[in-house]
């Protein structure tokens, strides 16, 4: 565009200011200031102003080519009816079209109506190409126009109306002004008096708001109310216009749960989805405290007549008493935010086919079985077929490998399924210190009998008789893989995962034991499948007669007795455990040779077990050194003695605050809120395998510790499992540690965002970050890794 061209004649010296660079589409339009000239600045603002509608000139022949847009009044709908009292403008954008929130207006055009101070709803953000940041309005918003008349009450006022939008294909419309008659009606109403979109007609002629819309909520229990919409005949309800809030400080009312609607095609908006008929909406309320309470809640509603009369919003205040809360929904919506891991699997179980039910859960049945509770079944069931002797089949290894998982699933599922009906936290009673030292004995007597000092069989009366029913003579070992599986199930309650909180809570709020049973033990044969391989392919792989069997079985041994001291370590102080590894790991040096004396005759593999053997023997007397001086950790030893000599310790680890009560947890919740800063609150056991990963590789990590660094940290030790402890556990629906919680600034639960079973450090601070919604160091710091 050159300076006499179509935007206007100017003076020389301006020449070639403003000119477009292509035939492109808007959002490729170069507005090019010379900065050179001593009026620069004036012209940049020139440029700004002329800018929409240099772009919508530019994109003219672009869109005529691709999509045809739509001519401004019908991007831009809108209806303003008359209240008595106020005028609403209710306007109708469609999709991929905005209006510019500072670029609406309304003015009055009649002398004898005054409007009032107008309060424009809040818009949503959007960069833009010319105006920079702005709030701009899509799809549905109202507005209010008060006003008051001036001598006599005329029957209309002319609304004018000032506006300006664009399109997103690239399209921005020069400003707007559109002028439009709306009836006055006769006398003020009440504001919640109805009102019509033209045309208006009688009082008489439609029913109050309140007589065709009834509305009534009550407290189902004490997270979920109930709001019911009963609808007279003739008339709808829209589906997006019905809302529920609290007005409190220790409670948040979760999304409605509407049921599906139906699709109709208004006259002003399109198509909406309505109800005709009655309407039942469950709305989960999360809070803070569990005592007994009254809220008020809001509820916010819109509909209309099929004879032609639409309703304005409507807003209506109840007060309902909510009773003692219990345990939280597993399946919460609140305030939009995502649904748990656990939460999502429970609705699978709940929603879906029960062949998908166990496909899902056999899946993370299969992804469990790789976890630090699951893989001390391997050794388990490798001693059961090294016990077998010289001859084991691929089919009898598999046959022992089925028998040892299906105890451990049967039991597993029962278990599951007792403790979700009856509420008892069995994690905590199979964890027990006795019942770990039993067990653990159990495994020190199953090591002897690797070693040789006796022959680990089943009395020989027991035997003859099932020998008698099933003419196998081997089958009392299949009998004995099934009961050392069944044993073996107590490993897995070691930890807590989102598949198995799912199942249990399915089973211990809807009673619905068969999906909630199919699921577990789908989730146990998933866990027990690797179990399956290593069985099928005993005969392969483990030697089938000579000094290598007997070798097998001491190092089968060897694994039962780690597996002794890794059940023991539950409970055990940590210096004490790392003195067991120290001893265990020794011996097996020794046994590998690591003290004897080689001879020229010496073949490799005895040089091989002296090499392997002297490192296991010099690492077991470290970890005992360790151990000595206050260690407790196998994988480093000698951690404590670095310690004290560097007076500090690179890996710091959280400070918890720790809570034994529920009256000790809504203090310090309170605290918190006091002071601007949110919580977290960790479930923690000694027993709990889980527990002591995120303590040593989560909780250590810096991009953690900035991601919690405005957070309280709470922790509730539930070693013990008293009455205190399970009222805590109660208080959330929680089945057993880790499990962590998160609330907000308020002290009110994030629910959705629970953490169950174990997370490495960056998912976990980056779940923090979604929890919390705050921007902290740790963008930086995994920038830097």
């Amino acid at each position: 565009m050159t300076a006499d061209g179509a935007a206007g004649i100017l003076p020389r010296p301006y020449a070639a200011i403003v000119h477009i660079t292509g035939n492109k589409p808007a959002a490729l339009l170069v507005l090019e200031v010379s900065t050179t000239h001593p009026h620069t600045d004036m012209l940049r603002r020139l440029s700004r102003i002329l800018a929409p509608a240099l772009a919508a000139l530019a994109v003219a022949p672009a869109l005529a080519q691709d999509e045809e847009p739509l001519r401004p009044e019908e991007a831009f709908r809108y209806a303003a009816v008359d209240t008595g009292a106020a005028i609403e403008v209710d306007w109708a954008i469609e999709d991929g079209y905005y209006l510019y929130r500072n670029k609406l207006s309304f003015e009055s055009g009649s002398d004898t109506v005054e409007f009032g101070a107008i309060s424009l709803p809040d818009g949503v953000h959007h960069e833009d190409e010319f105006f920079g940041a702005q709030q701009v309005y899509r799809n549905r918003f109202f507005v209010s126009i008060p006003y008051e008349t001036v001598g006599s009450r005329p029957d209309a006022v002319e609304l004018v109306v000032k506006s300006q939008g664009c399109a997103d294909l690239g399209l921005c419309y020069p400003p707007q002004t559109w002028t439009t008659s709306v009836p006055l009606t006769a006398r003020t109403v009440p504001a919640n008096a109805t009102l019509t979109l033209a045309n208006p007609l009688a009082d008489s002629e439609f029913l109050p708001v309140d007589e065709a819309f009834r509305l009534y909520v009550s407290a189902l229990d004490g997270n979920t109310v109930e709001v019911a919409f009963q609808v007279t005949p003739g008339h709808y309800l829209y589906k997006d216009k019905i809302s529920v809030s609290l007005v409190s400080d220790v409670a948040q009312a979760g999304r409605p749960d509407l049921p599906p609607g139906e699709m109709k095609v208004d006259e002003f908006f399109g198509e909406m989805e309505v109800y005709h008929d009655d309407v039942f909406a469950k709305v989960p309320v999360a809070r803070a405290t569990p005592e007994a309470m009254d809220l008020e809640l809001l509820v916010g509603y819109q509909g209309c007549a099929d004879a032609g009369l639409c309703y304005p919003p409507q807003v209506r205040t109840f007060t309902v008493s909510l009773p003692t809360a219990t345990a939280v929904s597993a399946l919460p919506d609140v305030a939009g935010a995502p649904v748990s891991e656990q939460g999502v699997l429970a609705q699978i179980i709940t929603s879906r086919s029960l062949a998908a039910v166990v496909g899902v859960f056999f899946v993370s049945g299969l992804l469990l079985a790789f976890t630090p509770c699951v893989l001390p079944m391997v050794p388990i069931l490798s001693g059961i077929i090294a016990g077998e002797g010289d001859d084991v089949s691929p089919t009898r290894g598999f046959g022992l490998a089925l028998s040892y998982v299906m105890g451990m699933a049967i039991v597993y599922t029962s278990a599951g399924i007792a403790a979700a009906a009856v509420g008892v936290q069995l994690q905590a009673i199979f964890n027990a210190p006795w019942v770990l030292t039993l067990f653990a004995g159990l495994f020190v007597v199953l090591a002897l009998g690797m070693f040789g000092l006796y022959d680990l069989q089943m009395p020989s009366a027991f035997q003859s008789r099932v020998a008698a029913v099933s003419g196998r003579q081997k089958s009392g070992t299949v009998i004995g893989a099934f009961i050392m599986g069944a044993l073996s199930s107590l490993i897995v309650t070691a930890c807590v995962a989102p598949p198995l909180v799912a199942a249990l809570t399915v089973i211990g709020q809807t009673g619905d034991m068969v999906r909630g049973g199919a699921a577990l033990f789908a989730m146990s044969m998933g866990m027990g499948a690797p179990l399956l391989v290593v069985g099928a392919s005993a005969g392969q792989l483990l030697p089938k007669a000579g000094p290598w069997m007997v070798a097998v079985k001491n190092a089968f041994g060897f694994l039962m007795l780690g597996l002794a001291v890794w059940m023991l370590s539950r409970f055990l102080p940590g210096v004490v455990t790392l003195a067991l590894w120290g001893v265990l790991v020794f011996m097996a040096g020794v046994y590998l040779g690591g003290l004897t004396t080689l001879t020229a005759e010496s073949t490799g593999v005895q040089k091989l077990g002296k090499g392997f053997g002297l490192i296991a023997v010099i690492y077991g007397a470290v970890m005992l050194l360790g151990s000595m001086a206050g260690g407790h950790d196998p994988l480093r030893p000698l951690a404590a003695i670095n310690m004290k000599g560097a007076g500090s310790h690179d890996e710091r680890e959280l400070e918890f605050v720790r809570i034994k009560t529920v009256e000790d947890l809504d203090r310090a919740l309170a605290g918190a809120a006091a002071e601007g800063k949110t919580a977290m609150l960790d479930f923690y056991a000694d027993w709990c395998v889980s527990c002591k990963e995120m303590e040593k590789y989560t909780f250590t990590d810096p991009i953690v510790h900035a991601a919690l660094d405005n957070t309280v940290l709470l922790q509730a030790d539930v070693t013990a499992n008293d009455e205190q402890d399970q009222e805590l556990l109660k208080r959330f629906g929680v089945f057993g540690p880790p499990t962590i919680i998160f609330f907000g600034k308020d002290g009110i639960q994030k629910q959705g965002y629970e953490v169950v079973g174990y997370m490495k450090a960056e998912d976990f601070a980056r779940h923090v970050q979604q929890a919390f919604g705050t921007a902290t160091a740790v963008t930086a710091i995994t920038a830097q890794r």
